[in-house]
C-alpha cells in the first residue's frame, strides 16, 4: 500500500512542496529513504522507529520504502520526520486516511515529542501558495506559521496528541493568529548625541531617501554611536517588508519564537574579520549572509578599511541590484539584499590624522595608502560622504537637550510619504532605489541647477553613477522641504555630501 503525505521543504530562502510517499511491501524488514536525502534525513529512520514504538503504536514488520518527491531535489534537515511518521502509520492502517489539504512538518525526538525547526515561515507561505489549508507544525513554531495567513495551523506537542487528533479521539486546537503586542524594546535615541549637527543632518537625509553613508573621523568622534541610532529614525516596516525579512531570519534560526515577526528594521554590524561567505552568504549549505540579514534594514561596517578587499567587493553587485547571487558546487542561490549601507572609518591607521591634538605621525603617503584599501567603484556606490569632527568640550557640557529621534523621524516619515506616492505604481520605495530612467523623470533641474551640476561634474571629475546619485540625494533634500522641484541649494547640499577628498585628509 502506498500513502502520500504532503510536506514542505526549503531551497535557499524559499519553501516548496514535498510529497512523502510511503510504501509497505513484503520481504525482509528494511527501512529505506530515497529522493536525494542528506544524512539528517536518512537518520529520520531511527527517530521515527523509536517515536512509533514509544507512542503506543505498532511498528510495521515489512519492507518500508519512503520516497521524498520531487526526487531530483536535494532534501536536507529534520523537517521530514513528522510526515514520514504519519505516512508510516497511515500505510499500516494505524490511522485513517489523511485529509487531502493537510501537510506536516517537524522533527521528532525518540520519545515522540515534536521539536521546533527553522524556516517555518517560508514553508508556511509556500503551503498557502500550494493550496494547503491545514498545516501541522511543532507547537513552538505554531505562532510563526500563522503569519502566512489563510491556513489552519495546528501546533503539535507530541505524536500521541497528533495520532489522537487524526483518529478523531481528541482534537487539537487550531493556533490563534499571532498578533504583535506593544513594542517594549527601546532603540538608541539621537537625543544622546551632543553636537555633531552637520552629521545629524546627513543622517536625516540618508534615512529620508534610503541613501548609503560613509562617516570618516578620529576615534571617539561618535561615528558608531550615530550609526546605531539610524534605525530609530527610519520608517516602520510594512507587513510585506516584515514578512520578507522575518522569512530570512527564520531560515537562519535567528527569530525569537515568542515574537516571530520582526517589527523593527534590522541592524547588522559584522566584525571586520568576517569572510566573504559570512557577508554575502554561501558555504556548504548555501546559507544567507549578513547583507541578507540586513534586508530592509541597515548594514553597518565599522573600521571599513580593515575588512578584506574581497569581502568589500562582494557588496558591489548587491548594492546595485538589491539581490545577491551565490553560485557554488551545491547550486545557485538568489537572496534579497536591499539594505542601507553605513560605513565608518578613521582617516589613517593610527586614527588621528587632522586631529587638533597633533598626535598623528602618519605621512601623507600613509594616509593615501590607507584610503586606497577602499576601491573607487565601492566608494562610487556610497551616496553621502561626511567628515565627523571631534566634539568640542563646550558642546559636551551644553545643558540644552538635543532633538530626539521621534522628532527627526516625523520629518523622515513625511519625506518617505512623498516618495511612496511618487512611486506608487513602481517597484521602488525610496529615492535611493530610483533607476536611471526615473532619475531623468523626477530629478529635472532648472538652468541654475544645471549650471551648478555641470561645474561640479567637471571640477570634481564625477562619473555617470555619481552624477545620478547626487541627483537622488538632491531629490531627497527637496522632499524634506516638501519642494516639488529641485532647487539650486538642494543640489549644492547634495554635491557637498559627495566629497571623496575627505579620504585624503
Amino acid at each position: 500500500m502506498v500513502v502520500t503525505v504532503r510536506s514542505l521543504g526549503l531551497t535557499g530562502l524559499s519553501g516548496y512542496e514535498v510529497s512523502a510517499e510511503c510504501f509497505l511491501s513484503g520481504g525482509l524488514p528494511a527501512f529505506d529513504i530515497v529522493g536525494l536525502p542528506d544524512t539528517a534525513v536518512r537518520e529520520a529512520r531511527e527517530r521515527v522507529r523509536a517515536a512509533v514504538k514509544n507512542c503506543g503504536c505498532k511498528f510495521p514488520v515489512s519492507r518500508i520504502t519512503v520516497n521524498l518527491a520531487p526526487a531530483g531535489q536535494k532534501k536536507a534537515g529534520t523537517v521530514y520526520d513528522l510526515p514520514i511518521f504519519v505516512g508510516l502509520l497511515a500505510a499500516s492502517e494505524e490511522i485513517p486516511q489523511l485529509p487531502e489539504d493537510a501537510a506536516f512538518i517537524g522533527e521528532l525526538s525518540l520519545t515522540g515529542v515534536v521539536r521546533g525547526i527553522d524556516g517555518v515561515l517560508p514553508m508556511a507561505l509556500a503551503a498557502r501558495r500550494a493550496g494547503i489549508r491545514q498545516l501541522f507544525v511543532p507547537e513552538e513554531n505554531a505562532a510563526e506559521a500563522t503569519l502566512a495567513g489563510e491556513l489552519t495551523v495546528f501546533g503539535v506537542p507530541d505524536v500521541a496528541a497528533l495520532t489522537a487528533h487524526l483518529r478523531g479521539e481528541s482534537m487539537l486546537t487550531p493556533a490563534a493568529a499571532w498578533i504583535p503586542g506593544e513594542e517594549t524594546e527601546e532603540m538608541p535615541d539621537l537625543r544622546d548625541v551632543v553636537g555633531q549637527e552637520n552629521i545629524r543632518r546627513a543622517l536625516e537625509v540618508a534615512a529620508s531617501g534610503g541613501h548609503n553613508l560613509l562617516m570618516l573621523g578620529s576615534p571617539g568622534a561618535g561615528k558608531s554611536m550615530l550609526a546605531r541610532r539610524l534605525p530609530s529614525i527610519l520608517p516602520e516596516m510594512t507587513r510585506e517588508e516584515a514578512l520578507e525579512t522575518s522569512a530570512i531570519w527564520s531560515v537562519a534560526g535567528l527569530l525569537d519564537r515568542d515574537r516571530p515577526l520582526l517589527r523593527q528594521r534590522p541592524f547588522r554590524a559584522p566584525h571586520h574579520t568576517a569572510s566573504a561567505a559570512a557577508l554575502a552568504g554561501g558555504g556548504p549549505a548555501l546559507r544567507p549572509g549578513e547583507i541578507s540579514f540586513a534586508h530592509n534594514g541597515v548594514l553597518f561596517l565599522d573600521e571599513l578599511p580593515e575588512f578584506r578587499r574581497d569581502v568589500l567587493e562582494a557588496m558591489r553587485q548587491p548594492l546595485e541590484d538589491g539581490t545577491v547571487t551565490v553560485a557554488r558546487a551545491g547550486g545557485t542561490l538568489h537572496m534579497p539584499a536591499r539594505f542601507q549601507l553605513v560605513c565608518a572609518m578613521n582617516p589613517c591607521r593610527c586614527g588621528w590624522w587632522g586631529h587638533p591634538s597633533g598626535r598623528c605621525r602618519c605621512s601623507e603617503r600613509d594616509v593615501e595608502r590607507y584610503a586606497e584599501k577602499i576601491s573607487g567603484p565601492l566608494m562610487d556606490r556610497i551616496d553621502i560622504h561626511v567628515y565627523v569632527p571631534s566634539v568640542e568640550y563646550d558642546a559636551l557640557r551644553r545643558k540644552a537637550t538635543p532633538e530626539s529621534s521621534a522628532e527627526v523621524k516625523a520629518r523622515v516619515d513625511a519625506a518617505r510619504e512623498i516618495q511612496r506616492k511618487r512611486f506608487a505604481d513602481r517597484d521602488v520605495y525610496c529615492n535611493a532605489q530610483m533607476t536611471a530612467a526615473m532619475v531623468g523623470e523626477f530629478c529635472e533641474l532648472d538652468a541654475a541647477g544645471d549650471k551648478l551640476l555641470r561645474t561640479a561634474f567637471e571640477r570634481i571629475g564625477l562619473t555617470a553613477r555619481s552624477h545620478d546619485r547626487i541627483l537622488r540625494v538632491a531629490r531627497t533634500i527637496a522632499d524634506l522641504e516638501a519642494s516639488e522641484s529641485i532647487q539650486a541649494h538642494h543640489l549644492a547640499e547634495a554635491i557637498q555630501y559627495r566629497n571623496t577628498e575627505i579620504l585624503k585628509g
